[in-house]
């Protein structure tokens, strides 16, 4: 089977420290993630999920038709164990908003909105992100509240 031609616009980022993981946790910034789309692959020492981003790359039009999502895979390597938060994984219509993406000690952590995370034990950044289908457009674009206390 012929492999379908990448669209022009679409990402492919590679993370190898904390610089690249920020540019990662930007562009994933208010993806939607169904916890059935998210998996450990013990044998293969992987986590991957697939998510439904908003293209914040292209936000800044004021134009409500840039608006727009894509699906779009991560998959984190050298991955020894995943501990989860705030979520089981019997809740797999669930869908999690995941806020960022940080390093702490010996570890990765997604943080997703209402307090629950997941914590992807690994030595080092290794992440892979790789947009997966046509974008699709959204009337919905992610709102953040302002703090005035900040």
């Amino acid at each position: 089977m012929p492999e379908r031609a990448r669209p022009a616009d679409a990402l492919k980022l590679l993370a190898r420290d904390d610089e690249d993981l920020a540019v990662i946790s930007a562009v994933l910034q208010d993806a939607l993630i169904p916890v059935s789309e998210m998996a450990y692959l013990p044998e293969e020492r992987r986590f991957a999920l697939v998510a439904n981003r908003f293209r914040w790359e292209r936000a800044e039009s004021p134009l409500p038709q840039s608006r727009e999502r894509r699906l779009s895979g991560l998959s984190i390597s050298g991955v020894s164990a995943v501990r989860r938060r705030g979520f089981s994984l019997a809740e797999r219509d669930r869908i999690l908003v995941l806020l960022a993406i940080r390093r702490v000690e010996g570890a990765l952590q997604l943080d997703f909105a209402g307090g629950a995370s997941i914590r992807v034990e690994t030595a080092d950044v290794l992440c892979h992100l790789d947009d997966l289908s046509e974008p699709w457009p959204t009337r919905f674009q992610p709102r953040h509240p302002v703090d005035e206390n900040s």
